[in-house]
């Protein structure tokens, strides 16, 4: 059998052509996509370049059997959480949105303002995720952001995923003002006890009818043999697959991934995250074992500039570096397309901002201890998950998958004595996805796992320098 993957992201639109026959990838080919347009002049460019006629390619005759697609295309799914109280149930409900594979711009805890509903307003999300209260708990928070979300004047959808006793009442409010909705189950149902999968499923089935019809997907995904999911998805997918293993093969254990793009930056973590720490007590929300969290102000193009910003000594007009830094940081923003040229310094730059946008993503994405001082001596809380034994960092994405050197920019995941709190990993080895596979593998694993995970060891290659 023949299958054919498509990632159709915001810049790029990539193919992956894989025999299960043989159980190899035979080839891949990118173009740009044409999501100004229809997103099929972008597949079909893409495809032309995959089957190009020549003698060396081994797709030169490709035909697909089967067809699998993801997209992040125009940006993803753009989403707003509410909660009630910021350590717990708007914790949950960004929780949720992230591993659903949306980028949650921004969330709300309590019940939202005059000017925060100006705010989401002018934000314009696809999606908002509602929630707040136990089960049985307090409902007048919930009811009356539901009623401040119908005022707002904008045709997203939103997810009820909240205090189960509100739910009649909220859906009164929803049906009155004739706006999109779907009740789901409660994010958190009981104090302290995650329940994020059915709000997953409702983001991922509100994105495939709502968000494929409006980027132009509708043609690919009649071609399709599957449902369209978000691209972050389907990494998730990947990462969950590589750990685990499947019931034929073993998995590779505890991981951590860093996915760094052109505007954003994702960091997926398979791991427990149970304290390492003697003396050291867990503290808030309990962390799921697949976990994704989305920093929208670091990438290495269109968020390059808050990199910068967040580079300790960034502005002191004394360092000649940062001077250089600074420059290339310009250039690059006015001109996103500018490509550093090999053995120059430029490139040096290039890692060192990768570095330092892996060094902040992960530092954000892990968690932190604290001392405690208690009539028993000191002890430690923890907040977040504990990555610091985690054995495999693996890096995707173009500023890592084409450096001469990318150890040095995954080497920012390293726990720093200079922040002894953050609980990021100490001695792991380094990986990389050379061929940009993981989006394509987890579309794979949902048809063939064992296929996905073979091709995804055999790919995922150890860095040694």
């Amino acid at each position: 059998m023949k299958i054919l993957t498509v990632d159709v992201g915001s810049t790029y639109t990539k193919l992956t052509a894989i025999d299960s026959d043989t159980r190899s990838i035979l080839g891949t080919a990118q173009a740009f996509t044409t999501i100004e347009t229809d997103v099929m002049q972008g597949f079909e460019n893409a495809f032309c370049k995959l089957t190009q006629k020549n003698e060396s390619n081994p797709c030169a005759d490709f035909s697909f059997d089967k067809l699998l697609v993801c997209s992040s295309a125009a940006g993803g799914l753009k989403m707003v959480a509410l909660g009630l109280v910021p350590d717990l149930t708007a914790k949950a409900a960004r929780t949720a949105a992230s591993n659903a594979g949306a980028k949650v711009v921004k969330t709300y805890a309590y019940e939202i303002s005059a000017s925060e509903q100006q705010e989401i307003y002018d934000i314009n999300p696809d999606l908002v995720l509602l929630c707040g209260g136990t089960n049985g708990g307090n409902k007048e928070v919930i009811i009356a952001n539901a009623k401040r979300l119908v005022a707002i004047n904008r045709p997203f959808t939103t997810i009820v995923a909240g205090n189960k006793s509100a739910s009649d009442e909220i859906a009164e409010i929803f049906k009155q003002s004739n706006k999109n909705f779907v009740i789901t189950e409660n994010v958190m149902p009981e104090f302290n006890k995650l329940n994020i999968e059915p709000a997953r499923d409702a983001i991922r089935n509100v994105f495939i009818a709502r968000i494929i019809e409006a980027k132009g997907l509708n043609k690919i995904q009649a071609m399709a043999c599957a449902e369209i999911i978000p691209t972050p998805l389907a990494v998730l997918k990947a990462c969950e697959l590589l750990s685990k293993g499947t019931n034929k093969n073993s998995g590779k254990g505890d991981l951590l991934a860093i996915d760094i793009g052109g505007a954003t930056t994702d960091v997926y973590s398979m791991a427990s995250g149970t304290p390492t720490i003697d003396n050291t007590m867990a503290k808030g929300l309990p962390e799921p074992w697949s976990k994704r969290t989305v920093e929208g102000d670091l990438g290495m193009r269109y968020s390059l500039q808050h990199v910068y910003d967040q580079i300790p000594g960034a502005s002191n007009p004394d360092n000649e570096f940062m001077s250089k830094v600074k420059a290339w940081v310009e250039l690059c923003t006015k001109s996103p397309s500018t490509l550093a040229q090999a053995d120059s310094e430029e490139e040096k730059i290039e890692e060192f901002l990768g570095k330092s946008a892996v060094a902040i993503a992960v530092e954000r994405h892990c968690g932190k201890i604290a001392d405690v001082y208690t009539p028993l001596g000191l002890m430690h809380t923890q907040e977040g998950k504990d990555l610091m034994e985690v054995p495999s960092v693996i890096g995707i994405g173009g500023v890592v998958r084409n450096s001469r050197h990318p150890k040095q920019i995954l080497s920012g995941a390293l726990y720093d004595f200079m922040t002894p709190e953050s609980t990021k990993p100490k001695n792991p080895k380094f990986y990389l996805d050379k061929k940009y596979i993981f989006a394509s593998m987890g579309l794979l694993s949902m048809i063939d796992a064992d296929l996905a995970f073979e091709l995804l060891d055999k790919e995922t290659i150890e860095i040694n320098e």
